[in-house]
């Protein structure tokens, strides 16, 4: 029996989500006034009060939040609460500029909580389960928000973070873990060490809850397939709570955004006009019910497509698809625009495995690009003339797609380093 699953919200119609929305975006939007002065003045220099938001129809007249302003505001600068109310921080693994602090009363720590749950339950979970938590602790946010989640809903949680595969397998089998969570990258880690140590039929999973880092449907086929599971997807950002803003349910075919607590807009990226319903742009979010750290029309920089089509599952709640790449740190190389999930489309399309790295640089003034890909155990050879003949028709298939050349390097299997965290797929020399 499923323990968590909220079909008074989760099945709500769009007119109660809407009427939901409206009332808690002007709620917000006055919270945010009276607590935020960052955020007011900004409303300030557009002319506009909390009286001029009455609704959701009035959202497109708020100013946006990026990151910028978080790192401009930061440590202190965009809080909603006193200190004295909040009980924990969460912080973006970024590495450059100031990090992204993100801050947390216990009522959002509970409603984030929630979220995490119904994804779990979303994909088969109930309190039947074992769930291995191997995302991250500590300030990265995956593992404590379904860590939450899996004990919202009443499953044995492992906490097992991130790292220290033998171990990992070792609970694996000998709990019987029924539900992984972790990064994609480190799920198809596991599913090699697994297979290396020859535990595949001592394996009990039924699904992976996967999230954290890009990956492509190739990449979930081969993990379903290694591991036995359905693979699922489960979206957040540190900024606007974490994962569980938007989760796969059993139709895996896009992710329901949790829009009792979040309002998601499409923008063109370089106009922030709204798109109507089915345009591909920028992903925007407003938090609805976040105290300490109310984020209004907060700019994810991640490309998508927003669906309220009917569901299988009976959920309403609109779906958003798997991020189609970024706005922002999307490659431009040689004055083109170059998503790395399309260079992973096509080494996954050619068989080769998703362990890769695409290394940029400039050379002479001349933007280049390489992509080393490991060779499968069963493709791989130490004859140069073979090499030379597969690294040709990968470069073939690279130039169909992207529109410009990149040089291929072929290297042995295991030779580029396996991830138990975020996968490091880009190394871009022009900015060190």
């Amino acid at each position: 029996m499923v323990k968590y699953y909220q079909p008074e919200i989760e099945t709500a119609s769009r007119e109660q989500i809407r009427a939901w929305q409206d009332e808690r975006l002007v709620k917000q939007v006055q919270h945010a006034w009276d607590n935020v002065p960052y955020y007011r003045k900004k409303m300030e220099e557009k002319g506009l009060t909390p009286a001029d938001i009455q609704g959701t129809a009035d959202l497109h007249k708020l100013p946006f939040l990026s990151k910028d302003d978080l790192r401009e505001a930061y440590p202190y600068g965009l809080l909603g609460k006193p200190l004295s109310e909040c009980v924990r921080i969460q912080s973006t693994s970024g590495t450059t500029g100031k990090r992204v602090v993100a801050f947390y009363t216990q009522h959002d720590i509970d409603l984030w909580e929630d979220c995490c749950a119904r994804a779990i339950t979303a994909v088969g979970g109930s309190q039947e389960d074992v769930c291995q938590v191997a995302y991250g602790y500590g300030l990265f946010t995956g593992g404590a928000g379904l860590h939450g989640g899996s004990h919202k809903v009443g499953c044995l949680t492992l906490p097992m973070s991130s790292g220290n595969t033998d171990r990992q397998l070792q609970f694996m089998t000998d709990l019987g873990t029924t539900i992984l969570c972790c990064t994609p990258s480190y799920a198809a880690y596991l599913s090699e060490s697994i297979h290396e140590c020859g535990l595949r039929d001592q394996i009990k999973l039924k699904a992976g809850i996967f999230g954290a880092e890009a990956w492509s449907q190739k990449m979930r086929e081969d993990i379903e397939k290694g591991l036995g599971i359905k693979a699922y997807d489960i979206y957040g950002l540190t900024e606007i709570s974490g994962p569980g803003v938007a989760f796969e349910c059993q139709a895996q075919n896009g992710m329901h955004i949790n829009e009792d607590h979040f309002i998601a807009e499409i923008i063109n990226p370089e106009t922030g006009e709204v798109l109507p319903e089915g345009s591909k742009g920028e992903l925007v979010f407003t938090c609805i019910t976040k105290e300490a750290f109310p984020l209004i029309r907060y700019r994810t920089r991640d490309i998508c497509i927003l669906s309220s089509e009917p569901c299988p599952c009976g959920r309403t709640h609109i779906k958003m698809c798997k991020p189609m790449g970024r706005s922002d740190d999307m490659l431009i190389v040689k004055g083109v625009n170059v998503f790395p999930s399309q260079i992973e489309t096509v080494l996954l399309e050619q068989g080769y495995p998703a362990n890769y790295q695409i290394v940029v640089d400039r050379v002479n003034h001349s933007d280049t690009l390489e992509v080393m890909v490991e060779m499968t155990p069963e493709n791989f050879s130490d004859s140069l003339a073979k090499i030379t003949s597969m690294e040709k028709k990968l470069v073939d298939a690279l130039r169909a797609m992207l529109g410009i050349s990149a040089k291929v390097r072929l290297v042995a299997p295991k030779t580029i380093a396996r991830s138990e965290g975020k996968a490091v797929r880009i190394i871009d020399k022009r900015k060190i």
